[in-house]
Protein backbone atom coordinates (compact mmCIF):
# COMPACT_ATOMS: atom_id res chain seq x y z
CA UNK A 1 0.00 0.00 0.00
CA UNK A 2 1.30 3.55 -0.83
CA UNK A 3 2.42 5.31 1.76
CA UNK A 4 0.27 8.97 3.41
CA UNK A 5 1.78 11.65 2.33
CA UNK A 6 -0.16 13.61 5.23
CA UNK A 7 -2.32 16.01 3.05
CA UNK A 8 -6.59 14.98 2.24
CA UNK A 9 -7.35 14.20 6.20
CA UNK A 10 -9.96 16.07 7.34
CA UNK A 11 -8.31 17.64 9.90
CA UNK A 12 -5.65 19.21 7.16
CA UNK A 13 -9.25 20.33 5.21
CA UNK A 14 -10.33 21.59 8.24
CA UNK A 15 -7.08 24.10 8.42
CA UNK A 16 -5.40 25.22 11.15
CA UNK A 17 -7.40 27.13 13.83
CA UNK A 18 -5.88 30.34 13.72
CA UNK A 19 -8.42 32.74 12.22
CA UNK A 20 -10.20 33.05 15.45
CA UNK A 21 -9.88 36.87 15.18
CA UNK A 22 -12.78 39.15 17.16
CA UNK A 23 -15.82 39.15 15.16
CA UNK A 24 -18.10 41.81 14.93
CA UNK A 25 -20.84 41.68 17.21
CA UNK A 26 -24.16 41.51 15.94
CA UNK A 27 -27.38 42.67 17.29
CA UNK A 28 -30.59 41.93 16.11
CA UNK A 29 -32.69 43.35 13.40
CA UNK A 30 -36.23 43.29 12.68
CA UNK A 31 -37.68 40.04 12.39
CA UNK A 32 -34.81 38.75 14.55
CA UNK A 33 -34.26 37.72 18.43
CA UNK A 34 -32.34 35.70 20.72
CA UNK A 35 -32.73 32.52 22.02
CA UNK A 36 -31.47 29.95 24.38
CA UNK A 37 -31.46 26.24 23.36
CA UNK A 38 -33.00 23.93 26.02
CA UNK A 39 -32.49 21.01 23.71
CA UNK A 40 -31.35 19.57 20.68
CA UNK A 41 -33.51 17.30 18.80
CA UNK A 42 -31.30 15.70 15.78
CA UNK A 43 -31.50 16.81 12.10
CA UNK A 44 -30.72 19.87 12.53
CA UNK A 45 -33.51 20.79 14.66
CA UNK A 46 -33.32 22.49 18.19
CA UNK A 47 -36.24 23.34 21.28
CA UNK A 48 -35.01 26.95 21.92
CA UNK A 49 -37.19 29.72 24.12
CA UNK A 50 -36.87 33.13 23.08
CA UNK A 51 -35.72 35.70 25.17
CA UNK A 52 -37.60 38.51 23.82
CA UNK A 53 -41.25 37.01 24.35
CA UNK A 54 -40.41 33.94 26.44
CA UNK A 55 -42.06 31.69 23.73
CA UNK A 56 -40.77 28.14 23.17
CA UNK A 57 -39.96 27.64 19.62
CA UNK A 58 -39.33 25.06 17.08
CA UNK A 59 -35.40 26.36 15.84
CA UNK A 60 -34.13 24.95 12.64
CA UNK A 61 -30.18 24.84 11.86
CA UNK A 62 -29.50 26.51 8.76
CA UNK A 63 -27.15 24.26 6.13
CA UNK A 64 -24.26 26.87 6.26
CA UNK A 65 -23.65 26.66 10.24
CA UNK A 66 -24.36 22.53 10.37
CA UNK A 67 -20.89 20.55 10.17
CA UNK A 68 -19.27 23.80 10.92
CA UNK A 69 -20.85 25.67 14.25
CA UNK A 70 -21.64 23.16 17.07
CA UNK A 71 -24.80 23.99 19.05
CA UNK A 72 -25.32 22.62 22.23
CA UNK A 73 -27.75 23.12 25.11
CA UNK A 74 -27.64 26.32 27.00
CA UNK A 75 -26.05 28.24 24.14
CA UNK A 76 -27.54 31.65 22.97
CA UNK A 77 -28.14 32.20 19.47
CA UNK A 78 -29.59 34.82 17.18
CA UNK A 79 -32.65 33.33 15.45
CA UNK A 80 -34.98 34.86 12.45
CA UNK A 81 -38.82 34.82 13.24
CA UNK A 82 -41.14 33.36 10.46
CA UNK A 83 -43.95 35.69 9.84
CA UNK A 84 -45.82 32.52 8.35
CA UNK A 85 -45.50 30.04 11.04
CA UNK A 86 -44.92 31.42 15.14
CA UNK A 87 -43.91 28.41 16.66
CA UNK A 88 -40.94 28.15 14.26
CA UNK A 89 -37.70 29.47 13.82
CA UNK A 90 -33.99 29.62 11.71
CA UNK A 91 -30.91 29.79 13.69
CA UNK A 92 -28.89 32.16 11.95
CA UNK A 93 -25.88 33.12 14.40
CA UNK A 94 -24.21 31.63 17.77
CA UNK A 95 -22.86 33.80 20.25
CA UNK A 96 -19.51 32.94 22.28
CA UNK A 97 -19.35 33.97 26.06
CA UNK A 98 -17.33 36.94 25.24
CA UNK A 99 -19.59 38.20 23.03
CA UNK A 100 -22.62 36.89 25.37
CA UNK A 101 -21.15 39.25 28.04
CA UNK A 102 -21.23 42.27 25.88
CA UNK A 103 -24.77 41.72 24.99
CA UNK A 104 -25.40 41.89 28.58
CA UNK A 105 -23.55 45.22 28.83
CA UNK A 106 -25.14 46.80 26.07
CA UNK A 107 -28.76 45.75 27.93
CA UNK A 108 -29.34 43.06 24.54
CA UNK A 109 -30.22 40.10 26.76
CA UNK A 110 -31.42 39.77 30.30
CA UNK A 111 -28.96 40.09 33.20
CA UNK A 112 -30.02 37.01 34.73
CA UNK A 113 -28.16 34.71 32.40
CA UNK A 114 -25.34 33.15 34.28
CA UNK A 115 -22.73 30.85 32.17
CA UNK A 116 -22.37 27.24 32.97
CA UNK A 117 -19.13 26.70 35.09
CA UNK A 118 -18.59 22.86 33.09
CA UNK A 119 -19.02 23.56 29.45
CA UNK A 120 -19.30 27.45 29.14
CA UNK A 121 -22.86 27.73 28.04
CA UNK A 122 -25.58 29.63 29.75
CA UNK A 123 -28.08 29.03 31.48
CA UNK A 124 -31.93 31.22 32.68
CA UNK A 125 -32.24 31.55 36.22
CA UNK A 126 -35.30 32.11 37.66
CA UNK A 127 -35.99 34.64 40.10
CA UNK A 128 -38.59 33.30 42.77
CA UNK A 129 -40.12 35.78 45.15
CA UNK A 130 -40.31 34.61 48.63
CA UNK A 131 -43.73 34.06 50.52
CA UNK A 132 -45.59 36.67 52.48
CA UNK A 133 -44.48 37.67 55.43
CA UNK A 134 -48.58 37.38 56.78
CA UNK A 135 -48.58 33.71 57.30
CA UNK A 136 -48.00 32.37 60.66
CA UNK A 137 -45.36 30.52 62.73
CA UNK A 138 -47.87 27.35 63.14
CA UNK A 139 -48.49 27.04 59.74
CA UNK A 140 -44.42 26.86 58.95
CA UNK A 141 -44.67 24.34 61.59
CA UNK A 142 -47.17 22.19 60.10
CA UNK A 143 -45.42 22.51 56.92
CA UNK A 144 -42.23 21.17 58.12
CA UNK A 145 -44.01 18.48 59.68
CA UNK A 146 -45.93 17.30 56.43
CA UNK A 147 -42.69 17.69 54.59
CA UNK A 148 -41.07 15.29 57.25
CA UNK A 149 -43.53 12.87 57.24
CA UNK A 150 -43.07 12.68 53.54
CA UNK A 151 -39.67 12.13 53.95
CA UNK A 152 -39.69 9.79 56.36
CA UNK A 153 -42.45 7.49 54.51
CA UNK A 154 -41.13 4.56 52.54
CA UNK A 155 -41.94 4.74 49.30
CA UNK A 156 -44.82 1.63 48.62
CA UNK A 157 -42.73 -1.37 47.01
CA UNK A 158 -44.62 -3.17 43.58
CA UNK A 159 -45.74 -6.42 44.50
CA UNK A 160 -44.82 -8.90 42.51
CA UNK A 161 -47.49 -11.95 42.03
CA UNK A 162 -46.62 -14.72 43.77
CA UNK A 163 -46.59 -18.60 42.66
CA UNK A 164 -48.46 -20.65 44.58
CA UNK A 165 -46.45 -23.66 45.28
CA UNK A 166 -47.43 -26.94 46.24
CA UNK A 167 -47.99 -27.20 49.99
CA UNK A 168 -46.34 -30.51 51.76
CA UNK A 169 -48.75 -32.56 54.35
CA UNK A 170 -46.67 -33.11 57.24
CA UNK A 171 -46.49 -36.63 58.27
CA UNK A 172 -47.87 -37.30 61.42
CA UNK A 173 -47.13 -40.67 63.35
CA UNK A 174 -49.58 -41.99 65.31
CA UNK A 175 -48.28 -43.57 68.31
CA UNK A 176 -51.34 -45.64 68.81
CA UNK A 177 -50.52 -47.90 66.39
CA UNK A 178 -48.01 -50.58 67.79
CA UNK A 179 -44.85 -50.33 65.60
CA UNK A 180 -44.61 -53.33 63.32
CA UNK A 181 -41.57 -55.27 63.58
CA UNK A 182 -39.85 -58.24 61.00
CA UNK A 183 -41.03 -61.11 62.61
CA UNK A 184 -45.13 -59.41 62.09
CA UNK A 185 -43.97 -58.86 58.54
CA UNK A 186 -43.08 -62.71 58.02
CA UNK A 187 -46.15 -63.74 59.85
CA UNK A 188 -48.00 -61.98 57.26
Amino acid sequence: MPKNKGRGGKNYRRGKNENLTKRALETKEDGQDYAQVIKLLGNGRLLCICLGDSKHRLGHIRGKMRRKVWIQNGDIVLVALREFQDDKCDVIYKYFPEEIKQLKNLKEIPENLEENENGGGVEFLVNEEPDSASSSSDSEEDSEEDSEEEHTKPAPKKQQPQQQQPQKKPQQKNQDEPKLKKEDIDDI
